[in-house]
Formats: structure tokens, C-alpha cells, sequence
């Protein structure tokens, strides 16, 4: 049995079941469910301090909606994990860290500024989730007295002698956590380390991530917590394969790491992933941010194609999973203490006391609702240039295809399965997901 889901920009169906079918098609997409390749780990966004700070800015009903249309397994995104800044980012109220100057011992070290905004969310969202959220800790700067500049802005770098300190830093982070009844599975070394940004920011060369990592980061973190999950780069696509690899060719560096964390910005070279992934095929590669830049886009439609096209992209090149970043933002797409503003799938205006969906929401759920961790992707083809599609096989053994259709041409679709297939239209400007129970 066939199930379509669309979301079309021509009409008012968002993620809603379809009988779109036809006589004749144009093109045929054939998936064979017995090729299979990575797992996936599942979907989320940041709990940044200016996604929590913006929720609370709302009646306590409607951020309860927020939360339950993300986390919700039946009624909403299914997101299963998240992502949180060590330290502050650049989605912040300001820049603060967690110890006081100069204490190299760590015995300041006090994580209270998070019990305000960020934890009381995590810790509702996994409520309403039924499960526990996977979380994926990044910091953007250590503190200033640690680097080279003795700013947490504009880049700048850690300095040697703060090596160990600052590893030891991670492990108080991580228990921290732990005793708000948190747990982080994964760490990456440093947000961006080749972008000095105006915001929260620090600068490491490929060697030097090899040796903080080799020498430092993953023997510690390892000895305390060795069920935790090191990723390296955390950063762009465009040098992704020459700095994953200057750090993954080191013997001892690799033995402490589990993988590769990427962002879209810069450049959509989606096969740099499957070299990474040739080169080393036994690490892993997560998506680990990406957002709409230039504050809001309310109305637009390119923006949940574009996170559309890079989940296609980056999960038929062996990625296994996605992050994207802030969760909700208010209507001017901060707070950011620099400025840095940026959209949301969910935008809270907290003037007027609104909760607008944006194109992404829908997009991303046409992923999250459906491809459900544990699943594995499998082969699908098709000679139609104007869609971009990506097929899985969940452990109930449904099977699930996505596909994109960002023309202005509608097409109709023949998809072929096994011995099974069923002719679609895929509208133009839309995105559908075909689910497919034996």
C-alpha cells in the first residue's frame, strides 16, 4: 500500500495524505529496498539561549505548542535530538562562560546560567517526546583569558598552555549535565575553527584540532566519559574532506574520534561528504547546523527547499543525521548579541503573541515525521533532473521516498519498487513523501 504526503506552495496542503495519482507518467523513480547504506541517527535544532529566552517571552500555553509541534512523536517533528552551546554563541543574550578569570583549578566552574532558560526547555522537550533527547555540546570560544586575543570574539586562538585546562573544561560540562539529569552523546572540538566571526569564535588549523583531539581533548573526555562521541571540523563542506582527513590519518587522533560534523553555508558540495566517507569509511558524518541567514523569511518558499535540498543531498552522501539550529527565534530573528540575525522554521513573534510556521517546518518534517532513527537508506534512481529524491527502510520495514520537486513544471511520477509500483503527479514547487507498506 502507497501513501502520499505533500506540501505544495500552490495549494494549502502542508504534510497531508493525497491521492495524487495518474495514468500516464513522464519519468520513473525506481528504489530498491535489498541496497542499503548508513543508519540514520534521527533530526533536532539548537536549544540556544535565544530560542529558551524567546519561549519564555510567550504565554505558557503557546510555548508549550512550540515544544509540542517539535517534539511531539505523533503530532510534530519527531526530533529526537538537539544541540547545545558550551559557553556562550552568537545566539546568546551576551558573551559568558562558566568559571572565573584565571581559575585554572575549574572549582568555580557553574553552569547555573543555564537552569534559567535552555535546561527547563531540554528537559520539557523530553517530555513531550516520550524519550530520551540525544545531545549534540559545541562550544564556540573558551573563555577569554584562555586565547590569544583575551576576547571571545572575532576568532583568535587557544592558547598551548590552556590545552589540558580547557579538555578538562568539556568533562565539567558533561557532568554538569549529568546531574540535571542530561545527557550529552555527542561533543564536537570548537563550532566553525576556520571562520574568525564577530561573535563567539576560535581559530584552530587542521594540525592543530589533530593534536588538541590526539593529545588532549580525547584521552581526557575518554577516561571520564568514553561513551561520548567526538566529532571534528564542525564546519563547512567546501574544505571538508582536507580537514577531516589531516586529523582522521593520524592513528592515534582517530582512535578518539567517531566523526564528522558539517554546516551548509559556503557551498552545497554534497559529494565532498561521500569522498570523506570513501576515504574513511568506518567514521561517521552528522549535520551539525544550518539556517536561513538575513533574519526572518516569513511566507518565503525557497527557504524550506533549501533545507530540503541539503538533507537530498547530504543523506545520499552518507550523512546520518540532522541538526538545524535555533529552534524558534522571535520576529526580528534574534536575540543576537551581535545582530546576527537569522530565520527559524518556527518564528515566535513575541509582540504580538503569534507562532508563524515557515516552509522549513514542513519541509523538515516530511523527514522527521517519517524517516524514524534506526532506519537505514536505501537506493533509489530516476532520470528526471528536476527531482531530487532519497529513499530509507524503517525497521518495521515500511519504506520511505522523498522527493523534491523545486520546478515550475508538474510532473508525474512513475515510482517502481521491488515488484510493486504506483504512478504519482508530484506537483510543481512541492515536496512529497511516499510511504510504501508491503
Amino acid at each position: 500500500m502507497f501513501v502520499h504526503y505533500l506540501t505544495s506552495k500552490n495549494s494549502q496542503l502542508r504534510c497531508e495524505a493525497v491521492k495524487h495519482e495518474c495514468q500516464d507518467y513522464q519519468t520513473t523513480i525506481q528504489v530498491n529496498p535489498n541496497q542499503t547504506y548508513q543508519k540514520i541517527i534521527g533530526f533536532g535544532g539548537a536549544f540556544t539561549e535565544a530560542a529558551a529566552y524567546t519561549l519564555s517571552q510567550m504565554d505558557p500555553d503557546q510555548r508549550q505548542t512550540v515544544l509540542d509541534n517539535y517534539f511531539d512523536p505523533v503530532h510534530g517533528l519527531n526530533y529526537t535530538i538537539g544541540r547545545v552551546h558550551i559557553n556562550s554563541c552568537d545566539f546568546s543574550l551576551g558573551n559568558y562562560t562558566y568559571v572565573s578569570d584565571n581559575d585554572i583549578t575549574l572549582d568555580s566552574f557553574s553552569i547555573a546560567r543555564e537552569f534559567k532558560y535552555v535546561i527547563p526547555m531540554i528537559l520539557d522537550a523530553q517530555k513531550i517526546s516520550g524519550n530520551k533527547i540525544s545531545l549534540l555540546a559545541s562550544p564556540w570560544s573558551p573563555p577569554a583569558w584562555m586565547k590569544s586575543n583575551k576576547y571571545m570574539n572575532r576568532g583568535g586562538k587557544l592558547l598551548p598552555e590552556y590545552y589540558e585546562v580547557w579538555a578538562r573544561y568539556y568533562v565539567k560540562f558533561i557532568e554538569a549535565f549529568q546531574k540535571a539529569g542530561l545527557q550529552i552523546d555527542y561533543l564536537t572540538v570548537q563550532n566553525e575553527p576556520a571562520a574568525v566571526q564577530s561573535w563567539d569564535s576560535c581559530i584552530y588549523t587542521a594540525e592543530e584540532e589533530r593534536d588538541f583531539v590526539r593529545d588532549y581533548l580525547g584521552p581526557i573526555v575518554h577516561k571520564n566519559h568514553p561513551d561520548v562521541k567526538i566529532l571534528i571540523w564542525d564546519h563547512n563542506r567546501d574544505i571538508l574532506v582536507e580537514r577531516a582527513d589531516t586529523v582522521l590519518k593520524d592513528q592515534e587522533a582517530r582512535k578518539h574520534v567517531w566523526g564528522t560534523g558539517v554546516h551548509w553555508y559556503v557551498s552545497e558540495a554534497f559529494e565532498n561528504l561521500g569522498t570523506l566517507h570513501e576515504l574513511h569509511p568506518d567514521k561517521h558524518i552528522l549535520f551539525t547546523e544550518g539556517c536561513i541567514e538575513g533574519g526572518v523569511h516569513l511566507g518565503e518558499w525557497h527557504t524550506g527547499e533549501r533545507y530540503a535540498r541539503n538533507m537530498i543531498g547530504d543523506f545520499r552522501n552518507y550523512c546520518e543525521g540532522y541538526l538545524d539550529w535555533n529552534l524558534t527565534l522571535n520576529e526580528f530573528g534574534g536575540p543576537n548579541h551581535v545582530g546576527n540575525y537569522c530565520d527559524a522554521p518556527i518564528i515566535t513573534d513575541t509582540k504580538q503573541k503569534k507562532i508563524i510556521y515557515n516552509s522549513s517546518y514542513y519541509y523538515m518534517k516530511h523527514f522527521s515525521k517519517f524517516v524514524l532513527p534506526g532506519s537505514k537508506r536505501i537506493t533509489s534512481s530516476g532520470d528526471n533532473e528536476s527531482l531530487r529524491h532519497v529513499a530509507f527502510k524503517r525497521q518495521d520495514d515500511t519504506i520511505v521516498l522523498v522527493v523534491l520537486n523545486e520546478s515550475e513544471e508538474d510532473l508525474s511520477v512513475k515510482i517502481e519498487l521491488t515488484e510493486e509500483h504506483k504512478n504519482i503527479l508530484i506537483p510543481k514547487r512541492s515536496i512529497s513523501t511516499i510511504l510504501y507498506r508491503g
